[in-house]
C-alpha cells in the first residue's frame, strides 16, 4: 500500500450536507476498492486563482489514504464522471511527506485543545 494524498475543489453550490455525503462517497469508493483512509480535512469555501467553469469560490477538501496502486485509475474515473467537482489532483506521498503530516496532526492536536472541535484555547490569565 502506497501513500497518497488527494485534493478535491467541489462546486461552491454544495449545502454543508451535499458536502459531506459528497466526501462520503470517495471515502466509500476507496474503501470498497481496497483502499484506507487516513486523515480527512475539509477546508470549506475558498478563493479561486482563477474561474474554472465560471465560479470563483471551490469548496475544497485534502484527503490522505492508503491504496494498491491501481485504485488511482478507479479514483480518476470516479472523480471525472462526478459533476459536483470541478478539479482533482492526487499526489504520491513519499515515507518523509507521510511522516511530516502524521507529526504535524499530532501536533496540532497537542497544541490546540479546540483542535478541529471548533472550540477556542483556553485563556491563560
Amino acid at each position: 500500500m502506497t501513500d497518497y494524498e488527494l485534493m478535491v475543489i467541489f462546486t461552491p453550490v454544495l449545502s454543508e450536507d451535499e458536502f459531506k455525503s459528497a466526501q462520503n462517497n470517495v471515502v466509500d469508493f476507496l474503501k470498497e476498492n481496497g483502499g484506507t483512509p487516513v486523515h480527512s480535512n475539509p477546508w470549506g469555501l475558498r478563493s479561486l486563482a482563477f474561474s474554472i467553469h465560471k465560479k470563483t469560490t471551490g469548496l475544497y477538501w485534502v484527503l490522505e489514504y492508503q491504496a494498491p496502486n491501481d485504485l488511482n485509475e478507479k479514483l480518476k474515473i470516479q472523480l471525472n464522471r462526478d459533476e459536483t467537482v470541478l478539479r482533482y489532483l492526487v499526489t504520491r506521498l513519499d515515507k518523509y511527506a507521510a511522516a511530516y503530516n502524521l507529526k504535524k496532526r499530532t501536533h496540532a492536536k497537542t497544541e490546540d485543545p479546540g483542535y478541529r472541535t471548533g472550540s477556542p484555547k483556553p485563556v491563560e490569565a
